[in-house]
């Protein structure tokens, strides 16, 4: 029996949030919510109206331990909510098209979790239908929560203001380790749920941090790689997105359907070159998101290991003195530092989501974000990307994005 909460009703000048989905994504926005009108003075109140999830009873708990007012199992029924303003997608990718486009055409303010979507033809629709939303007022927005890691939005800033002069190569890479032969199938390795494995996990941050960094867009993949090491996986009754477990030795095994790196050469507008690289087999990286920049003034590195830091090289500076200068990002002139702590007080991994809900809701309001948000039409560019790289990889030769629409 489905089982429904309904929430007070509230001030309805205010962003009133509907959260779909419940596992590490929901706790990551639901601490966004929660915490941005606490951090950041806001111009308008936020409400956490709704939770939906699968399970009444999880989704429930969900709530009340999240801070949600309504739970609901019916994701649909957010939409009927006039104070419900603007739906949250934290769903698995297989879902994001069919509810963001509803919402979209509902009249409500969408923001979903990266990547936009399965496929390039489901990210066109959701793109589509943002852009008829937007003639009357709806906005779209996309959790690439990095760019608002303070030392990511300080490379912007830097290359924005010409501190590296003409960029030459892009570095970038994404690796993890959790994704060994004892992980069971969770639906991030099923293709019909996720559309791609690590590709569309973390290749889609770096190619968007390489975007936002640079200011410059792809024109060709050059070559790919895709690589599945682990061909089947476990089998378990557990689906609740945990990225480690230890399934029975006797559990039944199932393909795998997705990659498990994939690697490859592009280039960018202004001459650029570039590489990356994803992965979720490389032991002893536990979450290295890095980039790397080389322009004829300078050159940047981040490393989200150490996400609080980035690393400069002035070419202006006289030989004696010249050195890569590690940048405390904690400064309060730095990107979004002022609104949370002294100095070297350093911040962490919930901050960008934070920092991102806070410039969601200035733009709703009217006002320019910290640094630029990206919406449906920004991430189908990086769709665009994600689909150029499998066409390259399974082509085997070189793919121009003035063919890939």
């Amino acid at each position: 029996m489905k089982r429904t909460r309904v929430p007070k009703r509230i001030d309805p000048r205010g962003v009133g949030v509907a959260l779909v989905g419940t596992k590490f994504m929901g706790r990551a926005h639901s601490i966004a919510w929660a915490n941005a009108p606490k951090f950041f003075d806001l111009p308008r109140p936020v409400t956490m109206r709704w939770v939906a999830g699968r399970d009444a009873a999880a989704t429930h708990e969900f709530g009340r331990r999240w801070g949600w007012r309504g739970s609901t199992v019916n994701w649909r029924q957010t939409l009927a909510d006039p104070e419900a303003t603007l739906i949250d997608v934290a769903t698995p990718n297989d879902s994001h098209a069919e509810i963001a486009v509803a919402a979209l055409n509902a009249g409500k303010h969408v923001a979903c979790e990266k990547p936009l979507a399965r496929s390039l033809k489901e990210a066109r629709a959701m793109r589509d239908a943002a852009a008829k939303a937007r003639t009357r007022g709806v906005q779209s927005f996309v959790w690439f929560n990095y760019r608002r890691a303070p030392a990511v939005a300080l490379a912007h800033r830097l290359v924005r203001e010409g501190k590296l002069g003409r960029i030459f190569h892009v570095r970038a890479s994404y690796l993890q380790d959790w994704g060994g032969p004892s992980t069971p199938l969770l639906w991030r390795f099923d293709a019909s749920q996720a559309g791609s494995g690590a590709h569309g996990d973390l290749n889609a941050h770096i190619i968007d941090m390489a975007r936002f960094v640079t200011g410059a867009e792809f024109t060709s993949i050059e070559g790919a790689i895709e690589e599945t090491f682990v061909k089947e996986r476990a089998v378990v009754a557990r689906s609740d997105g945990a990225l480690r477990g230890k399934p029975s030795r006797r559990a039944r095994m199932a393909k795998s359907t997705v990659d498990d790196a994939v690697l490859f050469l592009a280039r960018m507008k202004g001459g650029i070159v570039a590489s990356f690289e994803s992965t979720r087999l490389a032991t002893g990286n536990r979450n290295r998101n890095t980039i790397e920049v080389n322009g004829e003034l300078g050159s940047i590195k981040f490393d989200f290991e150490r996400m609080n830091e980035l690393e400069y090289w002035d070419q202006s500076r006289p030989a004696a003195v010249q050195g890569w200068t590690r940048i405390m990002c904690t400064d309060p002139s730095h990107p979004y530092v002022a609104n949370y702590w002294p100095a070297a007080h350093l911040i962490g991994y919930e901050h960008g989501f934070v920092s991102q809900a806070a410039d969601m809701v200035r733009s709703l309001a009217g006002f320019d974000p910290e640094v630029p948000l990206p919406d449906f039409a920004d991430a189908y560019e990086t769709q665009r990307v994600l689909d150029a790289v499998v066409r390259c990889a399974r082509a085997r030769r070189a793919v121009t994005m003035d063919s890939v629409r």
